[in-house]
């Protein structure tokens, strides 16, 4: 049987090319998967998803000014539910990290929307005759305002996952701190003892540090839903009908769920994408908490008998190919991992955001690519740290008690009335004779009894109160 049967054969400004029948792809979306084998990946699902809902959105600004027929809008808009649907994804066939600024990625989108709107209208994939890839799914549009629109969106989408597995882990954290908050132990500062705390803050104080990442991803992503949709090319709005360019916010907004507004500045919002790196700085900066939280974890539950042994993270599987009961903490480590990666991913991003010349930002692709990723594993990262580790650590009090009572730290309490001269005595002598700070100070009569029980009160070190 001929070869032929199975393609068909399409052409581009570069020349003719056959294409397999049964795809939605065509000659460009074709060209492009030969010329970029970057990652082995394909474009991130939610990136279709979001290039849907801009196509769809599209077809109805264009179609409100009559700048595509009825049915050809109405053809192209179905076109686009059926990928939102969940239909067609493996059409889209083009590695993330890709030359052209995006270019690639959306005539990926324009040439599987035409065909499925094709067949909706009853012909065949491929006669373009009916619906144009660039002619009507691609009307009033460029790569320049599409593809930093659906960049845009993906971000608002990824990030509502990732806002619920955030909070979810700081109010486990802040369930730990009140199951604590009775438990007193040594506070550390450079890994020296330093004065009381209760466990129960330190847990607290994670929640409140991962509240305030949250705030500051939010406010980050505000900048995501001021769009250039309209600004086609380079900003100008060339090609693209007044009506459509007025409307297509709006509509977009309406699909989406989400309050998009057309940049004040279309020029300006078409040359420079660093409100990607504002979210990107963000992220990194949540990951950072979260792996010095995650360090905090591994050392508080060292040991577990030649360690600190303060608390117990839950067991998940051996820890060692020859050492037998041997158990890591394997969750806080890939925590880590995830935050030296986010960590990578913002350099990139910062590097790519830079590298923008004159009217355009080429460099898009590997900005989405490291930015969906960012969010993807944070929010991994963030699951699998609360569920696999923090709801199931478990403290040692006595332990914690028992270190306590050990340490000089305590002899803070005693500078503003014994001098800080005098207290450092109290403590070198203490640690020399190995006798507890409290002993040795009722047996040099600093204080009475009952001011000292009140003054080196532990508990009420942790609480201070105005004099």
């Amino acid at each position: 049987m001929s070869q032929q049967k199975f393609e068909r054969l399409e052409s581009d400004s570069i020349g003719t090319k056959s294409v397999p029948r049964d795809a939605y792809y065509g000659v460009q979306s074709l060209r492009a998967f030969e010329n970029f084998h970057i990652t082995g990946q394909t474009t991130h699902p939610t990136m279709i998803r979001s290039l849907a809902y801009i196509k769809k959105a599209c077809a109805l600004a264009n179609g409100r000014a009559g700048a595509l027929k009825p049915a050809s809008a109405k053809a192209i808009e179905a076109a686009c539910d059926r990928i939102l649907a969940g239909e067609y994804l493996d059409q889209f066939i083009q590695d993330p990290i890709q030359g052209g600024a995006g270019t690639s990625l959306n005539m990926n989108a324009n040439e599987v929307i035409a065909n499925i709107a094709i067949e909706i209208l009853g012909g065949e994939k491929g006669d373009y005759s009916l619906i144009h890839p660039n002619d009507e799914v691609n009307r009033g549009q460029s790569t320049n305002d599409v593809i930093p629109t659906a960049g845009k969106l993906t971000v608002l989408f990824l990030l509502e996952d990732l806002y619920k597995s955030l909070r979810s882990l700081k109010e486990a954290f802040a369930r730990k701190g009140v199951e604590f908050d009775s438990i007193l132990k040594m506070g550390r500062t450079q890994l020296q003892d330093a004065v009381p705390i209760r466990l129960g803050q330190e847990f607290k104080a994670y929640a409140t540090a991962l509240d305030r990442g949250l705030r500051r991803i939010q406010s980050a992503a505000r900048e995501m839903t001021e769009i250039n949709m309209g600004g086609t090319a380079i900003g100008t709005g060339v090609n693209a009908d007044p009506v459509y360019s007025r409307h297509i916010a709006q509509d977009l907004s309406q699909l989406t769920g989400f309050s998009f507004t057309q940049a004040a500045d279309l020029i300006d919002a078409t040359q420079n994408i660093d409100s990607f790196a504002a979210v990107s700085g963000s992220l990194k900066d949540c990951a950072l908490s979260l792996s010095k939280i995650s360090n905090d974890l591994r050392l508080m539950s060292s040991g577990p008998r030649t360690g600190l042994e303060e608390i117990n993270l839950p067991a998940r599987q051996n820890g060692s190919s020859i050492m037998p009961g041997k158990v890591n903490p394997v969750i806080p480590e890939v925590v880590s991992q995830v935050a030296f990666r986010i960590v990578g991913n913002d350099t990139c991003i910062a590097m790519a955001v830079e590298a923008g010349q004159l009217e355009l930002n080429a460099f898009e692709p590997v900005i989405f690519y490291s930015l969906f990723q960012s969010i993807d594993i944070l929010r991994e990262a963030a699951d699998t740290l609360r569920i696999n580790c923090v709801e199931g650590i478990t403290a040692n009090k006595e332990h914690c008690q028992h270190l306590l009572k050990k340490s000089a730290g305590i002899v803070t309490a005693l500078s503003p009335y014994i001098g800080y001269v005098k207290a450092a005595k109290l403590a070198k002598e203490s640690l020399a004779r190995n006798i507890p700070v409290v002993e040795l100070a009722r047996q040099q009569h600093y204080l009475s009894d009952s001011q000292l029980d009140q003054v080196l009160d532990p508990y009420k070190m942790t609480t201070p109160v105005a004099r």
